[in-house]
């Protein structure tokens, strides 16, 4: 998916907090890890999240490789190959949330990647609140920023502040939607969704001397240099910095200095000379902006840089981390825990999306160099873990460690296409080519290349297991399976050609993209009639009728854009109307959505009637677009996923995108779900579920 910019505020709230002394920041809660420690001895309870894993193709990998599963083999022998209940709908901070709270999505809060405003209807990022800021004018275009801030989204309690609460120690590395972190007795890392200091989801930079005419690039940075005697003057561009008035980004100068018969670049920047030759990627490099001058306001992030060409220039750079060693946010609880990490292994991606999707999206690197880099993020998370198994060893009382990796999950949304024959972008030659040099296996070709990404995961279980006591109980599971994404379904386009989106009059919805009159057309840029629309979509699941009294009128605006669906029988009969129809959509005499759940059936909690009211559960091979997820009404219903965006996916109905549970120790028969995972932590300490949670025990 390509997330537009207006996700980059939540990082620039946070900024706009911790960098004003005058402003108080909002008072954390003490780790438990700083108090006296109990004196009860827990049992030890480990979970390994690899977010993702489909029990499928697992199935299949051990099947063809047995003697390179041996480590999965083992988990199957002991506990069974079982399939894990994902959310509805199966997304990652949906998913995530509902295992860390134990809650589903009516409960916590989180119903998508993107929700929306029921006044603008503009999509938001779903995990965090957002509250803007003012500004002092001073002077010669200075300001002073007042207020604003970031707030988690999330309602519930994690289940590590459950086990705090009864004295248990519990190590949480890397937890998606831990942003802000929430402290453990122990320690607390943060994950996915957690944002760059440059924006929210990762801005990459290329430089180069020969700029594309056609760039597709929407979160990334293309800068087009020119080179003098082997000598390009350029810089680097982070934040946005809130104490001036036109918006403008923090920039440190860079000097690159091209040496063709040496075959390397030297890249000058921060008081570091780096040397790399072509197809090189360089340690991190850590960076500070500085607002107010005089080494005041200070900003700290890493950047690591990778020379894709001298001839023409290019030259790639990371999206700018917040650097774990001077966090301005902290990425771990106890704040210290992040630096201490970073001597131990090397400063590390504390971007939640390491992997760099994006920049493979835009055609800034390649498939080949997106492996290269997401091999590093791999190696990174095995150092990693090496590392928190050894601080988990040696906490005497025992108790729960998690550790997450987000490899098979994100290498699989863009590298899915070359494993499956029948997908419109599948690249036959590129799939046939030799992917020996990435995947370290002799004749493995890119067609295989999800079957290696199972395959790394084989050692790591054996490491895993080989450093830790033998009565550890040890958990293997993922939020999620995931399917081939062959044909995007436009829920906007649907809803306005069957006359339940309605546009003014002498507007359409959008021309095909290769009329020249092509523009956009979105629900939130004053075109859609709302006093005769009756549904819409945002997100990737989600449909919202225009309901009374939720969807609410912009004063900033002429238009009365307030909602029009009385609550009740009125929107009962709709709902079973739209949900009728959507489930019979056929592209040919393939299912496009294999079901439609009313979220007021589904789920339950104080936060049911912020969900989307309907959740549209699409088949294998099928998705709602990333136009549609965003508000727009394109011009097709249906039609091929052609590049730019994930090719594999679970944004789909539950029932075809389960996750995976292992165990060394025999499973309960029946169906287990994410939230009964959380119940079994608890029961192993002998600690009640919480009022709200409805899992039950999976382990004998």
């Amino acid at each position: 998916m390509k997330i537009p910019r207006w996700t980059v505020y939540p990082a620039l709230a946070l900024l706009a907090v911790f960098l004003i002394p005058a402003v108080p920041a909002k008072k954390r809660a003490v780790a438990n890890s700083e108090k006296t420690a109990g004196k009860t001895t827990f049992s030890r309870f480990v979970v390994l999240g690899i977010d993702g894993m489909d029990p499928d193709v697992l199935r299949d990998v051990i099947a063809k490789f047995p003697e390179r599963t041996a480590n999965l083999r083992r988990l199957v022998d002991e506990g069974g190959l079982n399939e894990l209940g994902t959310t509805t709908p199966p997304q990652s901070p949906v998913a995530w949330s509902t295992f860390i709270t134990g809650l589903d999505p009516g409960g916590h809060g989180i119903f998508d990647f993107l929700h929306r405003d029921p006044t603008t209807r503009a999509p938001l990022i779903s995990t965090a609140k957002v509250t803007e800021g003012s500004t002092l004018p001073f002077v010669a275009g200075w300001q002073f920023p007042i207020g604003g801030g970031s707030e988690p989204n999330r309602s519930g309690k994690a289940f590590w502040q459950v086990l705090a609460d009864h004295g248990v120690p519990a190590f949480i590395w890397r937890m998606p939607a831990n942003f802000p972190v929430e402290p453990a007795q122990g320690l607390s890392f943060s994950g996915m969704m957690t944002p760059a200091i440059d924006s929210a989801y990762g801005q990459c930079t290329l430089w180069t001397t020969e700029p594309p005419s056609d760039s597709i690039a929407m979160e990334s940075k293309i800068i087009g240099v020119q080179e003098y005697e082997g000598r390009i003057d350029t810089a680097l561009a982070g934040p946005v910095n809130p104490f001036k008035e036109d918006g403008t980004k923090e920039t440190l100068p860079m000097k690159i200095f091209v040496d063709r018969t040496a075959n390397a670049a030297t890249v000058e920047i921060a008081g570091r000379a780096i040397v790399l030759a072509p197809g090189q990627w360089s340690d991190f490099v850590r960076v500070s902006f500085h607002f107010l001058g005089f080494g005041m306001g200070s900003v700290a992030g890493t950047v690591r840089f990778h020379l894709r060409s001298l001839a023409p220039f290019e030259l790639y750079a990371s999206a700018i981390n917040i650097d774990p060693i001077d966090p301005i946010e902290p990425v771990s609880s106890p704040k210290k825990a992040s630096a201490e990490v970073a001597e131990a292994i090397g400063v590390y991606y504390t971007q939640g999306m390491p992997e760099d999707v994006n920049a493979l999206k835009e055609r800034i690197i390649t498939d080949e160099e997106f492996m290269q880099q997401s091999d590093l993020v791999h190696g990174e998370g095995v150092r990693m873990m090496d590392y928190a198994i050894e601080r988990y060893s040696a906490e005497k009382q025992g108790g729960f460690l998690f550790f997450y990796f987000s490899g098979v999950d994100l290498c699989g949304h863009m590298m899915w296409r070359h494993s499956d024959g029948e997908h419109p972008a599948h690249d036959a030659v590129f799939a046939s080519k030799d992917s020996s040099a990435w995947s370290g296996r002799t004749g493995s070709e890119w067609r295989d290349v999800i079957t290696d990404l199972y395959l790394q995961m084989d050692p790591v279980i054996g490491d895993l297991r080989a450093k830790l006591p033998t009565d550890t109980t040890i958990v293997v599971m993922s939020d999620h399976g995931f399917a081939s994404y062959r044909r995007k379904f436009s829920l906007n386009t649907w809803l306005f050609d069957n006359g339940y989106l309605v546009l003014k009059a002498g507007k359409s919805k959008e021309l095909a993209r290769e009329d020249a009159q092509h523009r956009h057309v979105e629900i939130m840029g004053g075109e859609v009639d709302w006093s005769k629309t009756v549904a819409y979509g945002v997100g990737f699941n989600g449909l919202y009728l225009n309901r009374v009294g939720r969807e609410l009128d912009d004063p900033k605006t002429p238009e009365n854009e307030a909602g029009i669906v009385k609550s009740g029988p009125e929107a009962d009969a709709l709902l079973d109307k739209l949900a009728r129809e959507l489930e019979a959509v056929r592209d040919g005499d393939r299912r496009v959505i294999v079901r439609c759940d009313r979220a007021s059936k589904v789920y339950t909690g104080a936060r049911v009637d912020e969900a989307p009211d309907l959740l549209v559960g699409y088949d294998v091979n099928y998705g709602n677009s990333d136009e549609s997820s965003l508000g727009r009404i394109t011009h097709s219903v249906i039609e091929d996923n052609l590049g730019g965006t994930f090719n594999g996916s679970h944004l789909m109905s539950p029932d075809v995108v389960p996750g995976v549970l292992l165990a060394n120790r025999k499973v309960r028969s029946g169906r287990h779900a994410l939230e009964d995972l959380t119940v079994e932590i608890l029961k192993t300490y002998g600690i009640k579920a919480e009022p709200g949670m409805r899992g039950h025990p999976v382990l004998e």
